[in-house]
């Protein structure tokens, strides 16, 4: 979707990111060019072969028994993103923001200025998975859980065209749950659609959303538990061509106006 747009010419004038979105947006604020992008993809080829997400069955079961919160510890995530991103967000080319959930405040937070990579950080910090992080005495877990399409925090912001970018889930019908750890990826699923449709019903009528495609042709249902394997990564080229050739359509007939 990023390489599609900035080779379309639209580059941002403002990036705001949640959860992944803050990675991807935080490395994209840096510098919004094509080549950036592609570097892009070799962070996330690096994510992969790291040891952020790596250890065996038992070894993970013994993190959690030791930590009872999480699956992984967040060291290694933390070098990734600091050899990939400045140290401040007054450092980056475009403005950019990110959310993240506070534990303490039961609310969203907004990081703006300040060190980057602990706000990035934050934001991504999927429950159960990495550790909440701390950051000025305050306790923070995915952004996800409070916001997680943020199109109004850039209307605030000024935005007046706005470009969703997504990793499929909206595309994925639901069904009821029907094991127990469905029960609360269901829920949760709803609550973050409910809240889009609300967000975007409530925009002014100046403003224009583009959700972007994903291109895939049956997105999986949301209930799969196939879902569950976060470390599966072995897709991530084949998911990327398709949604740069879905990208590149919809943008020649909806924004650019060429056949």
């Amino acid at each position: 979707m990023l390489r599609a747009l900035l080779e379309h010419g639209l580059a941002p004038d403002l990036v705001v990111g949640t959860s992944v979105g803050a990675i991807n947006g935080a490395v994209v604020a840096s510098d919004p060019t094509p080549a950036r992008v592609a570097r892009l993809g070799e962070v996330w080829s690096r994510i992969e072969s790291s040891e952020a997400f790596s250890g065996s069955v038992l070894g993970r079961l013994g993190t959690l028994a030791r930590t009872r919160t999480h699956l992984h510890g967040n060291h290694a995530l933390r070098g990734l993103l600091a050899d990939s991103l400045p140290a401040r967000f007054e450092d980056l080319r475009v403005p950019f923001q990110c959310v993240a959930a506070s534990i303490e405040g039961a609310s969203e937070r907004w990081f703006h200025e300040g060190p980057l990579v602990d706000a990035v950080l934050a934001s991504s910090a999927v429950p159960g998975i990495l550790p909440p992080v701390e950051i000025d005495g305050e306790h923070f877990l995915d952004g996800g859980i409070v916001n997680s399409i943020p199109v109004g925090r850039a209307v605030e912001l000024g935005a007046r065209t706005i470009y969703v970018l997504h990793v499929g889930r909206l595309e994925r019908p639901l069904d009821p749950p029907r094991w127990p750890w469905e029960v609360g990826l269901v829920a949760f699923e709803i609550a973050r659609r409910h809240r889009f449709v609300g967000d975007l019903a409530a925009l002014p009528d100046e403003v224009t959303v583009h959700v972007m495609p994903t291109g895939q042709p049956n997105p999986p249902r949301y209930s799969d538990i196939s879902q569950l394997r976060y470390r599966d990564t072995s897709a991530i080229a084949d998911r990327i061509s398709r949604a740069y050739k879905a990208s590149v359509a919809y943008l020649e007939t909806h924004v650019t106006g060429e056949p």
